[in-house]
Order: C-alpha cells, then structure tokens, then sequence
C-alpha cells in the first residue's frame, strides 16, 4: 500500500514529485503570495493613511477602486508578478529540481531577437484589425491622445505600457513556462510521446487560460473559446523554439496596441488611455463587441495568420519547424 501511495505522488526515475503535485503546490504558493504582499500593500496603505491624518475609510477607497481603476490594476499586476516570480523560483528550487531559466529564460542572442519579432508581430497583427474595420467603417475615431486620468497623456501611456509589461511577462511565465512544460512532462506516457504530450498540453493550458479570463466584463462561452484560441497562438512559439522570447513579447504589443494604441477594448477591459479614442461599431460576431476583437472573427484570422508568421519566423531563424520536444523531457538541475 505504501508502496503505491509513494509511486502516485512520487516518481523515482526523476527524484521528485510528479507533475500533478508540482502544479497543486505551485499554486498553492502562487495564492499564498499573493495574498501576503496584497495584505502587506494593503497594511502599508492604512499605515500611510493613519500618519497623514485622512479619514477616509480604506475598505471603502479599496471597494471604489475594484471598477477596473489602472492605478489599481497596475498595483494588482505588480503584486501578481512578484508572486508569480517568487512561487516559481520556490517551484523551481525545492519542486522541479532545475532552474528557472529551463522554462524559457536563456538570455542570449536568440532570446532578444525572438523578443524583438514578438513585439514587433503583436503591433503589426493590430494595426491591421484596426485598419481593416476602419476600413469597413466599423468604427470610428472619436478623439486622439486621450486618457481618462488625472495625468497628462504621456505619463497615462507609461503606467499603461507598464501595466501591460508586468501582465505579458507573468501571464506567459506562468500559463506557457510553468504549466505547459509540466503538463508536458506530465503527460508524456509512452503512448503519446513528447510531441504527443507537447500539443496536449497546450490546449490544456490554454483552456486554462481561456477560463482564466471568463470573470472579465462582457465575457460569456464565445470570448472564452477565443481567448483559448489566442492561449495556443501565444503558446506556439514556445513550443517551436524551447523559449518564452516570442510569446512575452507577443503578449505585451498585443495587449498594448489593442488597448492603448487603438482604443480597443483589452479582453472585455476598456481603455483608459489610448492614441486614438474609437466608438466601436459593426457586427460583433466580426469585431467581439464589448469584449474586444479577441473574441470577434477579425481577431481569429489575426490569431491565424500571426501564427503562420510565427511559424515562418522560426523556419527563417532556426531553418527548421518542429516542436521542441525537449520541453517534455526532464533535465535536472545544470541543463
């Protein structure tokens, strides 16, 4: 019996935990950290309250700012970036047996210029939903250089870019680099193989993904299957280069462009600061309506046609498509 309990939760060839517990108590650690630094932010807050005399009730300021503020998001994406990188080193270390560069992270060359064409993609990708429904007269600008903050429209840009910094880099270590390379690992029976467990596990953790982002506004099934959809295009080229290079970089110009460049909304979340103020029109089955164009038939053919770009990307630069196996293969710790 014990024997059994030890081969379900423990495997021997690897020394270490099997991927369903590494994931359990990864995650664990991920809430854990989270919820420390949002107290300690939110004890830091009330001390600073208390010493400048103002009554204002915290709980109240903090229950305003849960409408989608940016100064809230970008506490909430700096709090959750911290505790992304925290719980995987931890993960890393004590769980994976390797180091946290194995999930994608080798700073060379390669790695920059992988960087390079994802945020460079993401703009181009936009630039044409938002031509071509311009074009359509689906839209309509409606001012230009505008914010909704109490800042002038450069600083609003900044936090914006660095809101949309912090969210491309934890959401692609976390969904591609943690998950998708353990799920990998994970599932690689002998049956499937690695490129077998490879692909699996991308859809598996880009279904993640797409029910990660079904609390949004304007969410429901359809913005949902898409955004899983948008969970394996990011995904792609990690599985085609080993590398997180190309879908942070992606993530980042994507989310910033559509949002913050083009006044889209970003995943059901509007723009508080944008290049160009629009007035979103059209048929919502082609332009994703409230939600964005993540969730719109124009956004699906961008998702395909970038991931056809990512494809020829990769042959260009490597000379060769295939999937990188290794990423279903376990290296301990000095790969």
């Amino acid at each position: 019996m014990l024997n059994i309990l030890k081969k379900v939760f423990w495997n021997a060839a690897e020394r270490r935990l099997r991927a369903l517990w590494r994931l359990v108590l990864q995650s664990i650690a991920l809430f854990f950290l989270i919820t420390v630094f949002s107290l300690f932010v939110a004890a830091l807050a009330t001390l600073t309250q208390f010493l400048s005399g103002h009554s204002a009730d915290f709980v109240t300021m903090m229950q305003n700012s849960l409408g989608g503020h940016p100064l809230f998001i970008l506490l909430n994406s700096g709090i959750q970036l911290l505790a992304v990188l925290g719980s995987m080193a931890l993960a890393a270390w004590l769980l994976d047996r390797r180091s946290i560069a194995a999930f994608g992270l080798h700073f060379n060359r390669d790695w920059w210029l992988d960087l390079g064409f994802g945020l460079g993609l993401g703009a181009l990708l936009m630039a044409g939903i938002f031509l071509f429904e311009l074009s359509r007269g689906w839209l309509t600008i409606t001012a230009t250089w505008h914010t909704r903050l109490p800042v002038a429209f450069p600083a609003a840009l900044l936090l914006q870019m660095a809101l949309f910094l912090m969210v491309g880099i934890y959401e692609e270590l976390l969904m591609r680099g943690y998950y998708l390379r353990n799920l990998a690992e994970g599932l690689n029976f002998p049956r499937l193989g690695a490129r077998g467990s490879l692909l699996l596990a991308a859809v598996l953790s880009s279904a993640v993904f797409g029910v990660a982002h079904l609390g949004n506004p304007h969410a429901n099934a359809v913005s949902t299957l898409s955004i899983a959809l948008a969970g394996i295009f990011l995904g792609l080229g990690y599985l085609l280069t080993g590398e997180l290079a190309i879908p942070i970089g992606l993530h980042i110009s994507w989310n910033l462009f559509q949002g913050n460049v083009f006044g889209f909304s970003v995943s059901g979340l509007a723009s508080y600061t944008s290049c160009f103020a629009i007035a979103q029109g059209g048929p919502a089955l082609w332009t994703g309506g409230e939600f964005g164009p993540e969730a719109g038939l124009v956004g699906i053919i961008a998702i395909v046609l970038g991931s056809a770009l990512v494809a020829l990307w990769v042959r260009w630069r490597y000379g060769r498509i295939a999937l990188h196996s290794s990423l279903a293969l376990y290296q301990p710790l000095g790969e």
